[in-house]
């Protein structure tokens, strides 16, 4: 299977959207909230917009590359690269979906079963990495990965598996080593041959502290009305769960492939993107490093990412066969979710829910709450 070629496709005219287009992103860049940014926007074989926008080096003031070539850190837009693998091995018959994750690591579960299909799902009740003290030591060590593992053991289960979700970033760090343990292959290698490779994705790769990568982007952080350098972060750590970089143009050359182009099996692409269920039957709206569910009225297939100096939104409107990917990067008060909404809503009117009365008094409800959080990759 391959899409190759598509990136040679040039948009069509399109005045009103570009000019929108133009309108937010130029200023966004004028006024110092964003570098630069990479857009675009496919409906039903038509290409409606596809640009780029400011600075790929503020430094060098050197212009965005076109879409198809500015490649950015894409952070949890990983995720369905690896589900995406996962599922791959399921195809093979290599793992099951149901199978204990400790058939093919250590990992101390405190006598629980956690199942692939938890990690998937961010339902494994497994502490989210991100939020954990220890791993602020870690972003700049270049060490085995299973250290990380080692301080996750020590720390106690969130819930049961299977009781909730909450987005964990351990649950794809944990993924990214069991595809290594049954391929015998690096994460990075195993992704660019069973996709990269035969989808032309000449873009795409691990992302690297020290390699040069033709047309690789420079991040920013916005910090007291100013851009700064992005901090430092090593990408042993991010790994399955948020390393990988790519440009606008082949993630749709991805996501057309993955919808629409027999990537996977039906019944695998299928479970790729139907919501997890947890143990009460209870629906979420994660599906297999992705998110579905209706968006004012429309279908929408997508996932964030966001990792220091970098942001992106990726979406799929299976209904308008639409889809629209931002990458931006910087991180700041202009974010690629910001931009992707303004565009889908100028293509797509919104159906408003029906407002209902509450069936509680807001005072019976009042007062202060603490809770979980987590924070993205």
């Amino acid at each position: 299977m391959s899409i190759q070629g598509f990136n040679n496709i040039q948009p069509s005219c399109n005045t009103e959207l570009e000019a929108f287009a133009d309108s937010i992103f130029n200023l966004s860049v004028v006024n110092g909230k964003i570098a630069g940014a990479s857009i675009i926007v496919y409906r039903k074989d038509e290409l409606l917009l596809k640009k780029s926008y400011g600075y790929s080096s503020l430094e060098l003031l050197s212009p965005m590359p076109d879409a198809d070539d500015a490649i950015f850190e894409i952070g949890s837009v990983t995720k369905q690269f690896t589900a995406a693998a996962i599922l791959k091995l399921v195809q093979e018959k290599r793992l099951g979906l149901d199978d204990d994750i400790n058939q093919y690591l250590d990992f101390d579960t405190k006598g629980r079963t956690v199942t692939i299909r938890n990690l998937l799902s961010h339902s494994s009740g497994i502490s989210n990495y991100t939020e954990i003290p220890e791993f602020y030591k870690l972003p700049v060590w270049e060490t085995r990965r299973t250290v990380l593992l080692d301080i996750l053991e020590q720390k106690e289960f969130l819930f049961e598996p299977g009781e909730a979700l909450i987005y964990c970033n351990s649950g794809y760090f944990i993924l990214g080593l069991i595809i290594e343990e049954i391929t015998g292959q690096a994460y990075e290698d195993f992704l660019h041959d069973e996709f990269f490779e035969p989808l032309g994705m000449s873009n795409t790769y691990y992302s690297s502290t020290s390699g040069i990568i033709r047309n690789k982007v420079y991040g920013y952080n916005y910090l007291g009305d100013n851009l700064i350098q992005k901090s430092y972060l090593n990408h042993t750590w991010p790994y399955a769960a948020g390393s990988l970089c790519s440009s606008a143009g082949d993630l749709l050359t991805w996501m057309r492939a993955m919808h629409c182009g027999g990537l996977l099996p039906d019944s695998l692409y299928n479970s790729l993107i139907a919501p997890a269920k947890l143990n009460d039957s209870s629906c979420t709206r994660y599906a297999k490093g992705l998110v579905h569910y209706i968006n004012y009225g429309h279908r929408e297939i997508s996932h964030g990412g966001e990792i220091p100096g970098f942001l992106s939104d990726t979406r799929y409107f299976p209904d308008e066969d639409l889809y629209i990917i931002c990458l931006v990067n910087t991180i700041g008060p202009k974010t690629a979710n910001y931009f992707a909404d303004s565009i889908l809503w100028q293509l797509l009117d919104k159906e408003h829910y029906e407002c209902v009365n509450p069936d509680v008094e807001p005072g019976e409800i009042a007062g202060c709450y603490t809770g979980l959080t987590n924070r993205g990759i």
